[in-house]
């Protein structure tokens, strides 16, 4: 990594084949390609709950770190939307029926790990989570709407209400990965933390295609 590059260019670099490849698992990619059924993102969206359980947990205890706190946004909540979404989608009893997959656990096991103990480890993941959100996320949501006939039900995690521009909002957020102040060992640290990341995302969707094969 040399000077002339910012941190965030270089973790967007370094990360570009993790990312690609979990956008492209197969899970996902019949759910983009309408191969999906609604079942199938019923499932994505139950996982999405116990993930975002994690993050958003970790996220109240990360409000005092120095570190950590420049990153954090009460526009970026998306507990309360895929509770919403798990109602419509679900029914009223939704907590009663969703369980987490295997990788979800190890996801939400390692997002508490960093959430208590390394505050470079959780911006890492929240990075990794609402960067994601806010940019293919947002196609996603649209694409789950038309292919599902729904309007705002249902694809309510997928709605920032309270960001108008997007686009500014990550470009911010980089910024204030160009500021955090790591040193070159920390950086190195942060970027793995992001494959991690992305690996575990890709490790859900072969779980949610081996979870809907057993069912089938």
């Amino acid at each position: 990594m040399t000077d002339t590059i910012s941190f965030s260019t270089a973790l967007r670099e370094r990360s570009r084949t993790a990312h690609s490849g979990s956008e492209h698992a197969g899970f996902m990619d019949d759910l983009i390609r309408g191969k999906g059924t609604r079942e199938d993102y019923v499932a994505l969206v139950a996982q999405h709950w116990f993930i975002y359980e994690a993050l958003e947990g970790a996220t109240d205890r990360m409000k005092e770190s120095p570190i950590a706190a420049p990153f954090l946004s009460d526009k970026l909540t998306r507990l309360p939307a895929l509770e919403a979404d798990l109602a419509f989608l679900i029914g009223p009893n939704w907590r009663e029926r969703i369980e987490p997959l295997p990788t979800t656990v190890r996801y939400v096991d390692r997002i508490n790990e960093v959430g208590a103990t390394w505050p470079g480890g959780f911006v890492a993941h929240h990075y990794t989570r609402y960067l994601g959100d806010l940019s293919g996320g947002q196609f996603i949501g649209k694409l789950m709407a038309r292919q599902f006939g729904f309007d705002t039900n249902g694809i309510g995690f997928y709605v920032f209400a309270e960001i108008a521009d997007p686009a500014s909002f990550k470009d911010v957020y980089r910024e204030q990965l160009d500021a955090a102040g790591w040193d070159a060992d920390e950086r190195e640290r942060v970027i793995d933390e992001v494959l991690l990341a992305y690996q575990l995302n890709t490790d859900l969707f072969l779980d949610l295609a081996a979870a809907k094969s057993t069912a089938a």
